[in-house]
C-alpha cells in the first residue's frame, strides 16, 4: 500500500503540511498551533486499514498512546521498516526533510498525537545561544522525560486559558532539550561498540524483544536470531548495549510498566500481568530493584 496523496479538506488551515491520513474520514483530528510547535491529536474511529504519511521542512515527533495492529508496517527514511504489532506508549522522531510512511490494520482504535517542530520559529532563534544539533531519526522508542512532556503539551490542546501559549512555548524548549539529550547520550542506535553487534542485528534483536516483551526469551533464541554462538552473542550484546540480554529485556519491561502506571484504570496487578509477571510480588521486586520504588510508590510520586 502506498496511496498517500490526499488533501486535508475540512480541516483548519495550517501554515505547513501535516501528517496526511487516508482515508481522511477514518480519524477525528484536533490541531493547536503554538508557533514553534503544533500539536495534532488524532483518534481513529473505525478498525479498518489506513495510511499515514509526512515529509516537510520541520521535525515530526509522534506519540502513540494506543496503537496495536493486526498487520502493517512503518518506515522512517534512514531506518529499516518495522512491522511491530504493538506500540502503545511509544515515540517516533522524523527529522525535517525525512519521509515518514505507514499503513496498518488496527486491532484497537488508534490514539496518537503528532507534534510538528518548526526550528525556523523565533523561539528557537540561534541568537539565544542554544546550539541545535542534527537529530537522528528514531522509530518506536521510549524515553520517560520526552513522553511526560508530550503528555503535558497534549493536555494544553483544549486549554482556553490565555497563558496556555506561554506554557506550551516553555514546554517546547524543554522538549527540544530532551531530544538533544537523547541524541548526545551514548546509545545502541549510535552504532556498535568495538566487538559488538552491527546495526542491523541490533535492530532485529530490539524489535524482537519489543514484540515479545511479556514473554520469557531464552538466550539461545536471541543468539539464533543473530546467528551467533551463545558465548559470542552474550559478549557482543553486552558490548553493544552496555548490559547483558536478560538485563536489557527486564529494563524494557520496567520502562513499559512506568508508562502503564500513568493509567489509573489499570491496577498494579494488571500491569504486572501485561508485562509478563504472574505474581505481583515478583513484579514489585523487579520494579524496585531497577527504580528504587515500588510500583505503587512510583504511581503516587507521579500523581503529586
Amino acid at each position: 500500500m502506498n496511496g498517500i496523496g490526499i488533501s486535508l479538506s475540512g480541516l483548519p488551515s495550517f501554515p505547513l503540511s501535516v501528517v496526511e491520513i487516508s482515508p481522511p474520514d477514518i480519524a477525528r483530528r484536533r490541531l493547536k498551533n503554538w508557533g514553534a510547535i503544533q500539536a495534532d491529536t488524532v483518534k481513529v474511529t473505525r478498525r479498518e486499514t489506513f495510511e499515514d504519511g509526512f515529509q516537510a521542512r520541520r521535525h515530526l515527533l509522534i506519540a502513540y498512546e494506543r496503537a496495536e495492529r493486526d498487520d502493517g508496517e512503518t518506515l522512517i527514511e534512514g531506518l529499516p521498516k518495522s512491522t511491530l504489532r504493538e506500540f502503545n506508549c511509544k515515540l517516533s522522531f522524523v527529522p525535517a526533510g525525512h519521509r515518514f510512511y505507514g499503513w496498518q490494520t488496527p486491532r484497537v482504535l488508534t490514539r496518537v498525537t503528532y507534534f510538528y517542530i518548526d526550528l525556523q520559529d523565533p523561539l528557537f532563534d540561534p541568537g539565544s545561544g542554544i546550539d541545535w544539533p542534527t537529530i537522528s531519526p528514531r522509530l518506536f522508542f521510549f524515553d520517560q522525560a520526552v513522553w511526560d512532556t508530550t503528555l503535558k503539551l497534549k493536555a494544553e490542546v483544549g486549554n482556553p486559558d490565555p497563558c496556555s501559549r506561554q506554557y506550551a512555548e516553555a514546554l517546547s524548549l524543554v522538549l527540544m532539550h530532551e531530544l538533544i539529550r537523547l541524541e548526545r547520550a551514548p546509545s545502541a542506535a549510535a552504532g556498535p561498540r568495538r566487538g559488538g553487534l552491527p546495526g542491523w542485528q541490533q535492530r532485529r534483536l530490539t524489535d524482537f524483544i519489543e514484540e515479545h516483551l511479556a514473554e520469557e526469551i531464552s538466550l539461545a533464541a536471541l543468539a539464533a536470531l543473530a546467528d551467533l554462538s551463545l558465548y559470542h552473542f552474550a559478549r557482543a550484546f553486552t558490548q553493544s548495549f552496555g548490559v547483558p540480554p536478560h538485563r536489557y529485556h527486564m529494563t524494557r519491561r520496567i520502562d513499559r510498566a512506568r508508562s502503564l502506571l500513568q493509567k489509573p484504570a489499570l491496577s498494579v496487578t494488571q500491569i504486572g500481568i501485561q508485562i509478563g509477571f504472574r505474581e505481583t510480588s515478583s513484579f514489585t521486586r523487579a520494579f524496585r530493584r531497577l527504580t528504587g520504588l515500588t510500583p505503587t510508590e512510583y504511581r503516587r510520586h507521579r500523581e503529586v
